[in-house]
């Protein structure tokens, strides 16, 4: 189901920096944005590309690319290698810069020093030259420890505005149920992905509903099959980027775009009023999460401010996953926060 829309026309051009633009994922995302799929169909748009020098002519041919598609509300595209050029006076960032984890790493912490130079680069950018307003989005890997580098580099910027993301695990756990029962995508609802993008995460069913037969019901109920529920699809989530990248080959960057765009149009335009999305941002407490984790939540949205959905009951089999990728989390927050003190 198509969340909220900023249906009102804004003269001032919302200026989107997208930082890794030379890379597959955002090749995706740019035609998303331009064309109104994520800050409202009658909203211009200025988007900034940023790479690293060696990608600038890559870049130069994605704006010619855009510049071809004639999309209305693309009033400008611009293409540097200076981050604070790229970051000047944006309103909203993607940041998709990264050092991959090479195939067979299995361990995320093995890259975090090279993409933690990355992000302090980009936090200090935003800094001094984003407006104080920014919504920026952490979307490569490891994605919530560097989108946390990013916003102790930007001290200037509210900590509420920098989020990672959590929602492309969301939607193939929404996916994965509606296939599993036989409906539409949007009859599912309420899925959570609890702590990191990574082999950790909680996908909880607990709390979602799903409407078949024309009643609503609780998603475990309409399953009736609690193995499953606490075995197959857990791994099934946890692995389905691994599994995309053996089929295809190359990472799941077409699905990582739409699920980018949609959480920030959700953080820009608000979540439909019974919905929730899943969202990483720094706790403040919530759920008994340590405080200052990049943390995935269920929120809800409105006036581009987010929510942690309070009041959810947690059994023990949650609490004891929910810990277990805050565990990973604070052990990278520590090897962060050591690079952060240089």
């Amino acid at each position: 189901m198509i969340g909220s829309w900023c249906s009102h026309f804004q003269a001032a051009p919302v200026r989107v920096c997208v930082t890794g633009a030379a890379g597959q994922l955002a090749y995706s995302l740019l035609a998303m944005v331009a064309k109104g799929d994520v800050f409202g169909k009658y909203q211009p748009l200025v988007v900034s590309l940023l790479d690293v020098t060696s990608k600038l002519e890559v870049l130069h041919g994605v704006r010619m690319e855009l510049i071809d598609c004639a999309f209305p509300l693309l009033k400008d595209v611009v293409f540097t290698d200076d981050p604070k050029d790229a970051f000047r006076d944006a309103d909203a960032a993607f940041l998709a810069s990264s050092v991959p984890l090479p195939r067979g790493m299995k361990h995320r912490r093995d890259i975090l020093p090279a993409n933690a130079k990355i992000y302090k680069a980009q936090g200090q950018a935003l800094d001094s030259a984003a407006l104080k307003t920014v919504k920026v989005l952490g979307v490569s890997n490891p994605v919530n420890t560097i989108t946390y580098i990013c916003s102790q580099f930007a001290p200037s910027i509210p900590k509420e505005n920098f989020s990672c993301l959590t929602r492309l695990d969301h939607t193939r756990t929404q996916a994965q149920i509606a296939n599993r029962l036989g409906v539409p995508i949007d009859a599912v609802k309420n899925v959570i992905i609890w702590g990191s993008h990574s082999d950790t995460q909680y996908p909880d069913v607990d709390h979602a509903s799903v409407i078949i037969g024309g009643k609503e019901k609780p998603v475990p109920l309409a399953l009736g099959d609690d193995d499953y529920v606490k075995n197959d699809l857990i791994t099934t989530i946890r692995r389905r980027g691994f599994d995309v990248l053996d089929a295809r080959k190359r990472s799941s960057a077409m699905s990582a775009a739409k699920a980018a765009a949609d959480h920030m149009r959700d953080w820009w335009c608000g979540t439909e009023e019974g919905r929730w999305v899943s969202m990483g941002v720094l706790s403040k407490g919530d759920y008994g999460i340590p405080e200052g984790l990049m943390y995935s939540f269920p929120v809800t949205i409105a006036n581009k401010q987010w929510t942690v959905v309070p009041g959810l009951e947690i059994n023990s089999f949650a609490r004891e996953k929910m810990d277990l990728t805050a565990k990973e989390l604070h052990e990278e927050k520590e090897a962060a926060d050591r690079f952060c003190e240089h």
